[in-house]
């Protein structure tokens, strides 16, 4: 089992991961609520970004929520997943994301035009 110290890190790292190949989500100034399930137990964290700093804390006031499996979560962070990982984790309903629907449609719209706008870069490089 995971401390909690440990998981604020994978939190943090996943954030970082993020935001490094999305850079205009950084100016993101947003409280997450991170939920991992585990065999009977709920970890709840809250993500203030940003940032990011982390609590083992319920985020009561945060406007997006975040769920998934414990073990899901650890294999993506180990992995060192892409947004284009966490993009197909949250299609195919792995991961989840609930909260103000403008402020997801707007994460939502930034990660597209930086995919696009990377498409378009190895396009022009062929």
């Amino acid at each position: 089992m995971t401390a909690s110290g440990d998981t604020k890190d994978q939190i943090a790292q996943a954030i970082t991961s993020v935001t490094d190949e999305v850079p205009a989500l950084r100016q993101l100034k947003l409280v997450l609520s991170v939920e991992l399930r585990g065999r009977g137990d709920v970890q709840q964290y809250r993500v203030e970004l940003p940032g990011p700093t982390i609590t083992k804390a319920l985020a009561t006031d945060a406007r997006v929520n975040v769920e998934m499996r414990r073990e899901f979560f650890n294999a993506m962070v180990e992995e060192g997943a892409r947004v284009a990982d966490w993009r197909e984790a949250f299609s195919y309903g792995q991961a989840k994301a609930t909260g103000v629907s403008q402020i997801l449609r707007l994460i939502e719209r930034v990660v597209s035009m930086h995919e696009e706008r990377n498409q378009l870069r190895r396009a022009k490089q062929h």
